[in-house]
């Protein structure tokens, strides 16, 4: 018979959270490995054999569900970039999910020093995989930088517009920003912005296959976030090998490396308008931060996380 799993993640059906791609890949690579797994957005009830949490704080409830009516059946929580860099300061709730779980899952290996360190041997770091992708020919007449992503909060979704202004009068660049708005003061905002700022467009929420289409003709993609537990649009620009330039955190460091030559600080609307225009006018350096996206590479291959998975799951299933 086989090993039964339920997968559960606060983000809906038919969203393109993060949480909910990460779900739905997890799901896809337990059904290759020859588990029985579903998604739901809170624990159905049903038996199962694990209980795959993403969100300590979100599905804290489905957790603690889980344990009362399973004591002895594992709990994977994968942490989310919001659990462990803003509510885990905040919350009980977080840290009773992590004393709950029997494995802790964290996207990029920066994570692990932020979490408590009565935790770190629970602790596995599973790279988030990403298909492959043909890079497209970028745009000739002018240098294309993408930023993607919901406008919310959490991602500083005006930073990289906001800097458009400080560029050189002759910069070709153009920035197309692609995410659905998760407030009317946001979607505002970026109405404003593509009235006054010719180089700016706003698309707003695009398919997937869509928004990996603008992706994949970017000259540079932008992650301009103040939080991230480790972006998945970020593992999939090192798997087209978009050049990425990114905010200095510790989401983003986990992913891209330490020594990646492309980080401005958090909201450094000066900073980063100096790295845009550097990536557009200075060749060697685009060429460098290419070099540097190809050598990521090999942590985004589907085999790598897959082997994860399972290794994982096989070692939460040994008996005591």
């Amino acid at each position: 018979m086989k090993t039964r799993i339920e997968i559960v993640t606060p983000a809906p059906p038919g969203t393109l959270h993060g949480n909910r791609i990460t779900a739905l890949r997890w799901h896809k690579f337990l059904s290759i490995l020859n588990y029985q797994s579903t998604v739901t957005e809170e624990w159905s009830g049903e038996s199962c054999d694990v209980l795959i949490a993403l969100h300590g704080l979100r599905s804290h409830d489905s957790i603690q569900r889980f344990k009362k009516v399973h004591p002895h059946h594992p709990v994977v929580l994968i942490m989310t970039g919001t659990d462990i860099y803003r509510d885990l300061k905040d919350s009980k709730k977080v840290v009773k999910s992590m004393e709950m779980a029997d494995a802790i899952v964290v996207l990029q290996p920066d994570a692990i020093h932020s979490l408590p360190k009565q935790f770190h041997h629970k602790v596995q770091v599973i790279y988030q995989s990403v298909k492959s992708i043909t890079r497209k020919t970028p745009p000739k007449r002018h240098f294309l930088a993408s930023i993607i992503g919901h406008l919310r909060a959490e991602k500083d979704p005006f930073c990289a517009a906001q800097c458009l202004p400080l560029l050189p009068s002759d910069s070709k660049i153009q920035l197309v920003q692609l995410g659905k708005a998760m407030s009317a003061v946001f979607k505002q905002q970026a109405n404003t912005i593509e009235k006054n700022i010719v180089r700016y467009r706003w698309l707003g929420q695009l398919s997937h296959s869509r928004t990996l289409q603008w992706l994949s003709r970017s000259h540079v993609m932008i992650i301009s976030s103040i939080m991230e537990g480790g972006a998945h649009v970020v593992s999939e620009a090192i798997a087209i090998g978009i050049p990425v330039i990114a905010s200095d955190i510790p989401g983003n460091r986990g992913l891209l490396g330490k020594s990646y030559p492309a980080y401005y600080p958090v909201g450094d609307k000066v900073a980063l308008s100096k790295l845009l225009t550097k990536a557009e006018t200075n060749p060697a350096f685009y060429q460098k931060l290419c070099q540097a996206i190809s050598k990521r590479q090999k942590i985004t291959e589907p085999e790598l996380e897959k082997r994860s998975i399972q290794k994982l799951i096989e070692q939460i299933l040994k008996p005591a």
